[in-house]
């Protein structure tokens, strides 16, 4: 393959997939520099320009990415002519780059028409190279990518696949069986679950933790969730026995005080959120307080998920489980993850 001193690849990147990754590749190797021009008009869900950038930066550093917003700017529709395309992706490189492109790579049959319009438009000659134009390196399209996320997750790199991911945050007071509940949900529903974190250093110091280990704490449970979240064996969705804002209340508790850091990251975003009722007898295993402290701290989380979608789960562990796939809109989950669930 020539050598070629910038070169520019052009996607929407809906989503960013292994074919895609395949083709920035091989213009990485072949170029000193590449530029990634991505846009999208209409925008496909879960595929909004702060999610490609996150991609895009996360792949491939080493280039120049130009995310383009449909709320920010004004971008040709996906269904308009080639010719319209051509002279926006024209106009976009002239501007925001100033530089002359020397080859375009695609697997598109559009690829030939493409490089000639840009070798006229800034006179200097553009090369077009073609990159797995039967799709025979990867076989999928990001329309079917879009149609199956999760059947077909194969494709996505580990990164990608992730933000896919619903997270699962599971809450109660001691003893009201949310590490069980955890648990058993992932085993339920084919994928992984994050332990309590705080737990185990409690576990570990024999209860003697001190005020700066509190943001430790939620940092690493956080830390726990991303690393989750790229394993294989996690799919569709990832269930965290706790969130930060256990954490938070437990300082309060233990302290008195809340350190800004960790108020900060008990504001967590998680896709769905229960409550573990406190509606049996309550277990002591030698390290928890008593029914009146998990009575307490049913309270206040029931005060801090006022106005936050959640569910507040009760009986048996089997209803439970039935009540949590109530909320996360999944009844059918089981048959899809048997439909559709193949380790990679």
């Amino acid at each position: 393959m020539s050598r070629y001193s910038l070169g520019l690849v052009v996607g929407k990147f809906a989503p960013l997939h292994l074919g895609h990754e395949h083709v920035i590749r091989a213009a990485i190797a072949a170029c000193d520099h590449v530029i990634l021009l991505s846009y999208s008009s209409p925008e496909f869900p879960g595929c909004e320009p702060a999610r490609r950038t996150e991609w895009l930066e996360a792949r491939f550093p080493e280039t120049t990415r130009i995310v383009l917003d449909h709320a920010a700017d004004s971008l040709p529709d996906n269904s308009d002519s080639d010719e319209t395309h051509r002279e926006f992706c024209a106009d976009v490189l002239h501007r925001l780059v100033k530089q002359p492109v020397d080859a375009i790579f695609t697997s598109e049959t559009y690829g030939p028409g493409f490089a000639a319009d840009f070798s006229r438009r800034q006179c200097s000659p553009v090369a077009h190279v073609a990159i797995d134009a039967m799709r025979d390196t990867v076989p999928v399209s990001g329309t079917a990518l879009r149609a199956d996320i999760h059947g077909l997750r194969r494709y996505l790199s580990p990164v990608v696949y992730a933000t896919f991911i619903d997270r699962i945050a599971i809450l109660g007071g001691e003893s009201t069986g949310k590490s069980t509940l955890a648990a058993a949900l992932a085993e339920e529903l084919g994928t992984s679950y994050v332990a309590e974190y705080g737990r185990e250093l409690w576990d570990q110091r024999a209860g003697k933790l001190v005020f700066e280990d509190m943001p430790a704490i939620a940092h690493e449970q956080i830390k726990r969730e991303q690393e989750a979240l790229l394993s294989p064996t996690t799919h569709r969705f990832l269930i965290c026995d706790t969130s930060p804002l256990t954490t938070l209340f437990y300082s309060m508790e233990i302290f008195g005080r809340i350190a800004p850091e960790l108020e900060s990251l008990a504001r967590r975003h998680y896709h769905h959120l229960i409550l573990c009722a406190d509606d049996f007898n309550f277990c002591q295993d030698g390290t928890r307080r008593d029914v009146t402290f998990r009575r307490k701290g049913q309270d206040w989380y029931s005060q801090q998920l006022q106005g936050i979608s959640h569910a507040v789960v009760y009986g048996s562990i089997r209803n439970r489980i039935i009540e949590t796939r109530k909320l996360i809109g999944r009844d059918e989950a089981l048959q899809l993850i048997k439909e559709t669930h193949a380790p990679n």
